[in-house]
């Protein structure tokens, strides 16, 4: 029986306990770089067994958030270096998540020299924090050209390149949640004519081609990628297609070999409800470790275990004010709330000021 709290094998990786920590965007990596404090926050919630960390741009052009880190530039790397070594002292792995933001941005947000784009020169609706102008809507994005999407691709290969060297156990592509990868999957973000348009098969052809050259570079073992199907972020919804492609895209993500699909459902949070035969065919598909996130709590995360839908799974929300979350739970303990006043606050309150329970 899988349990919670067992031991298990991610990979290559042997994984103290089956609990991860969900990647999280927390804004407090200022001039994009991760400083000593998102080093103290990661350290604290080593007792997961695999920590995936929040949203990271291979690219200056994928900044779109303030204040988010990047992993493209040296001095990201070796902030970075410092997350992994306080996490691996703690007997925990951990994966970098990549994360360009494509449309979903702002050139105030970016620096000089990079641009908000996508697959299609269609604007997002809805609003985006700039630290200087406060909220503003989100610009109309320039359609990527072919060479800037080979570009694209070559920047996720040297940000997962930077990954390993600054000793992080694999990176995550992020494929959810309305960002660039996803953005390619929807017909209503991506109107392209080329082979990157159109078709199922030609929509899904991006992701493909990043998770293959990702995969190439550093190791299949070292290469997960999260989804979102059925999700309604960054004004992305679901689609008539939406079964097929997803069903399709697991059964060539298998084929590449990468170690993890991690599937994300936000019914929790006001989204329509993943399909279960969606579910059940990425399973069928997808022979890979299959990581299940979206409001758990302990009780649902042992019956998904135990009843083999899941391999391993994350929580989100309940790491913020709960650094010893797995202690919690074996014991029992009532979970602190969080302070959604600062979540994406810079310095260190709502973020590492969270006490632990003993």
């Amino acid at each position: 029986m899988n349990s919670l709290y067992q031991k298990t094998k991610l990979g290559n990786l042997e994984l103290k306990n089956r609990v991860v920590m969900a990647p999280m965007t927390r804004s407090r990596s200022i001039n994009n770089i991760p400083g000593d404090l998102v080093a103290t926050y990661y350290e604290q919630r080593s007792e997961a067994g695999l920590i995936i960390t929040e949203g990271t741009s291979p690219s200056p052009n994928g900044l779109g958030y303030a204040r988010i880190p990047g992993i493209f530039s040296k001095e990201q790397t070796a902030g970075w270096k410092k997350v992994t070594e306080k996490v691996h002292n703690k007997g925990s792995k951990i994966f970098v998540q990549l994360m360009h933001t494509g449309r979903i941005g702002h050139e105030l947000n970016l620096p000089k020299s990079a641009k908000v784009m996508g697959p299609s020169a269609i604007m997002a609706k809805g609003k985006m924090w700039t630290d200087s102008d406060g909220m503003l809507d989100h610009p109309t994005p320039l359609e990527m050209s072919k060479e800037e999407i080979l570009s694209t691709i070559e920047e996720f290969v040297d940000a997962s390149k930077n990954a390993i060297a600054a000793g992080f156990d694999g990176v995550e592509l992020h494929a959810a949640n309305g960002y660039l990868l996803e953005q390619f999957l929807h017909p209503s973000a991506n109107q392209r004519t080329d082979e990157y348009g159109g078709s199922i098969e030609n929509r899904i052809r991006f992701i493909l081609e990043v998770s293959k050259a990702v995969s190439e570079a550093i190791g299949k073992e070292k290469t997960g990628i999260r989804l979102s199907p059925y999700g309604a972020f960054n004004d992305l919804f679901p689609f008539p297609e939406t079964h097929d492609e997803y069903s399709l895209l697991a059964e060539k993500l298998n084929q590449i070999g990468i170690v993890y699909i991690h599937l994300v459902d936000h019914s929790s949070m006001g989204a329509p409800i993943v399909e279960p035969k969606t579910v059940s065919a990425i399973r069928n598909n997808f022979k890979g470790t299959l990581i299940l996130s979206g409001g758990y709590d302990a009780i649902r995360a042992e019956k998904d275990l135990t009843s083999g839908n899941a391999d391993l799974v994350a929580f989100g929300k309940p790491f913020l004010a709960n650094p010893d979350l797995v202690t919690k739970f074996q014991k029992n303990i009532p979970l602190a709330n969080f302070d959604e006043s600062t979540l994406y606050t810079p310095g260190e309150k709502g973020y590492t000021d969270y006490p632990f329970s003993s």
